[in-house]
């Protein structure tokens, strides 16, 4: 289901990435969510792909802490 807020985001999200990282995952999942409402079973799978794919785009994982690209 999509998410509102950061805030509703699962906890292992909002605990680790930082809050810029946290709209990237959820405006992606949210699109994603819509873009493939007929996928039935894997719908969330997939929206959760994708929005660690957009995360990954932008930030990267560095000894246990997620920085934006820009800034390594």
């Amino acid at each position: 289901m999509p998410y509102r807020t950061n805030v509703d985001l699962p906890a292992a999200i909002r605990e680790h990435l930082p809050t810029h990282a946290q709209d990237i995952f959820r405006n992606a999942y949210n699109n994603a969510w819509k873009h493939y409402q007929f996928e039935g079973d894997r719908r969330e799978e997939i929206a959760h792909r994708v929005a660690w794919a957009a995360v990954k785009k932008k930030y990267r994982k560095m000894e246990g802490h997620w920085l934006a690209k820009d800034k390594v």
